[in-house]
């Protein structure tokens, strides 16, 4: 009985967090950049599709469940990114979805076009919503719903990415247009805040077969807890991607309306991308909880899948292992 109280606390702290990271998180993000950077669009200069499942927390009833798919292609010769990128997030009672349409503009900072700085721009509408059935029927708040309340907003994010044949870089913003849009008339729908990720990461060859990748991204909302993930991948012939992540909460300067003795720990993350051919890739992310969720998670899995169009026909000089 205990265990299920400490649960239920748990859940509730998470729950009373809801107004500072509302975006959801993806430990395989660095396969599926335009999630959080629209100006990663055609960073892969081919047609490409990207799609993600999460499923967090596992054996947690109301634990977040998170989708996300995107499609990117290149046009004018290289110098315009275009992407259309779908999501669909679940927490507890809550159930936000988003669309947006992304473009980038892309350019060259070498005669190859290997090196480019990108600047992006992300338009779309976010439905953010909340099951009343899913509420505590035995303690209800005034105006709380019995059934499903929605709201949808139209929203904007922008960003800009560097990257080479080694080296990649990225800033970001979200929810732009949304934060300032009132819908306070839905008392339980959480008002949007914008996100900021800060991305980084470099290639070093180990051998003429084997590779490493180490990259970071930090995330803030002036909300919640800052969020800082360090990763690492060995590459080997191109083929297998084997590594992980750490991930943790980091103070960068003063949050003094969170709670005093929020745990900065949070998981650690065991991943694995396989490609079968040159069209295709495969991946497995495993989250194992080292914060308060230890001993109460099943813990978090996610599959992500790639699919790379024109192979054949594509006109990057380098291979973009970013």
């Amino acid at each position: 009985m205990k265990k299920i109280l400490k649960v239920l606390v748990i859940l509730l702290l998470f729950s009373r967090l809801a107004n500072g990271q509302q975006d959801a998180q993806f430990s395989q993000y660095m396969f599926n950049g335009i999630y959080i950077n629209p100006a990663y669009a055609g960073y892969k200069e081919q047609l490409n599709l990207h799609a993600f499942y999460r499923n967090q927390w596992t054996g947690i009833q109301g634990a977040p469940k998170t989708m996300s798919v995107a499609i990117d292609a290149i046009a004018n010769d290289g110098n315009v990114g275009l992407a259309l990128q779908i999501s669909s997030d679940r927490l507890g009672a809550q159930r936000n979805q988003s669309i947006y349409a992304n473009y980038a503009y892309r350019i060259p900072m070498n005669k190859d076009g290997s090196s480019r700085l990108a600047f992006g721009l992300g338009v779309g509408v976010v439905q953010l919503g909340i099951d009343g059935a899913m509420l505590n029927p035995n303690d209800v708040e005034m105006e709380q719903p019995t059934g499903m309340q929605s709201s949808i907003l139209p929203d904007a994010r922008t960003g800009v990415y560097f990257s080479n044949d080694r080296l990649y870089a990225g800033f970001s913003a979200d929810n732009l247009v949304s934060q300032y849009i009132n819908i306070d008339k839905y008392a339980f729908i959480p008002q949007p805040k914008p996100h900021y990720y800060l991305t980084a990461g470099t290639l070093i060859p180990l051998s003429r077969e084997i590779l490493l990748k180490p990259s970071f991204l930090l995330k803030d909302d002036r909300g919640g807890p800052t969020s800082l993930d360090l990763n690492a991948f060995v590459i080997l012939a191109e083929k297998l991607w084997i590594g992980g992540s750490y991930r943790t909460g980091v103070k960068l300067y003063d949050k003094d309306y969170l709670q005093k003795d929020l745990s900065q720990l949070n998981s650690a993350v065991a991943a694995l991308q396989i490609f079968p051919n040159d069209n295709l890739r495969i991946g497995y992310a495993y989250d194992y909880s080292i914060g308060p969720l230890q001993g109460y998670s099943g813990g978090t899995h996610e599959i992500s899948i790639g699919y790379f169009f024109n192979k054949k026909n594509m006109r990057m000089l380098t291979p973009r292992f970013f």
